[in-house]
């Protein structure tokens, strides 16, 4: 395969070889070529990094896993949402080719295929898909000050939930940095990674309708003040409210709201377990933990970064997502340069 590394990837994915081999015919003299005989499989290629696919081809008829979970799934997880998706399949009736164009799919091709269309529809899309990349780094550059403004507002929200507290306004844009650095070690697409990046600075908002004698208490909290201290999650959902135009806010519910859950469901505000939790609240959940952890405290001294470290990963696979454990350690040393930088 080195004689195509210039070239785009199609990712194939079907269980049948023969399938495979004519397909892979058609598109080999002009794209490296990828394949996968079952959903799990595809998964786990269409998250490689080298080399990443830049088209998926997929069968809908498919044991264990179908095509349209899937599609489901890679359309779920910022690694993989942004890649272009044709079906290709001996399924031709109008309502299968809808529910798989609702799923995310750009396009629909039946079997029993035509070489002239396979590498005509391909190449249209991934030249849109060129098109669309370029189309938005240009708009990611004419907004960098909208962006940028955005951001400040949004760090002062935080920024007055921390006034409130006994923290400091540094430790919003610390998390803010982490969770960043996380979601690119997790390997999400530039855009998800800014949207975490500017939501998490709101992980807290919900303090603000936290009594002050609660918060600035210094000793140990009865249960009837830690039921108190738990609804600043529910209470910073409702003040962020429910947009569904604006995945900024959505983004930034979703952390508020689900930071304070455990991988292994024991947290709150709804006990919520594994991949229920939103991807991005798990994140900020272990950017905000080794942040408070490190950071002194009325009620505590700083822990030393070895220490925070080692409690992290002893709690991967309870409090914490192993993956995204996985991911801390990968970009730890940044992390501590970063804080170092911005002590309070």
């Amino acid at each position: 395969m080195t004689e195509h590394a210039d070239q785009q990837t199609i990712l194939i994915v079907d269980d049948i070889d023969t399938n495979i081999t004519v397909l892979a015919g058609v598109l080999q003299p002009h794209y490296q070529v990828l394949a996968a005989r079952n959903g799990a499989l595809a998964l786990k290629l269409a998250r490689k990094k080298d080399p990443k696919p830049d088209l998926i081809l997929l069968d809908i008829m498919m044991p264990e896993m179908d095509g349209y979970e899937v599609c489901r799934q890679l359309k779920a997880d910022p690694v993989t949402s942004d890649i272009p998706l044709i079906f290709v399949t001996s399924k031709d009736s109008v309502e299968e080719e809808r529910v798989g164009l609702e799923l995310g799919a750009v396009d629909y091709i039946t079997k029993p295929i035509s070489p002239a269309i396979v590498l005509a529809r391909v190449h249209t899309h991934l030249a849109l898909y060129d098109q669309r990349r370029e189309l938005e780094r240009k708009v990611r550059i004419r907004t960098e000050e909208l962006n940028a403004t955005r951001l400040k507002i949004i760090q002062r929200l935080g920024l007055a939930a921390e006034y409130k507290d006994n923290e400091t306004g540094l430790h919003v844009i610390r998390v803010g940095h982490f969770s960043r650095l996380i979601a690119q070690a997790y390997g999400g697409n530039e855009d998800w990674v800014d949207l975490i990046f500017n939501a998490a600075p709101m992980h807290d908002i919900g303090k603000i309708g936290i009594p002050d004698k609660i918060l600035r208490k210094e000793g140990k909290l009865d249960e009837g003040e830690w039921e108190t201290m738990r609804s600043h999650t529910e209470i910073g959902a409702r003040i962020i409210g429910d947009d569904d135009s604006s995945p900024l806010l959505q983004m930034s519910r979703d952390i508020a709201l689900t930071h304070h859950e455990k991988w292994d469901g024991s947290g709150y505000p709804y006990g919520l377990k594994q991949e229920m939790i939103p991807l991005s609240g798990r994140i900020v959940a272990i950017a905000d933990v080794f942040d408070a952890l490190t950071s002194v405290r009325p009620y505590k001294k700083a822990w030393s970064v070895g220490d925070a470290i080692d409690l992290i990963n002893r709690s991967s696979g309870s409090q914490f997502d192993p993956k995204l454990v996985d991911c801390f350690n990968k970009v730890i040393d940044e992390m501590v340069e970063f804080k170092d930088r911005h002590k309070d």
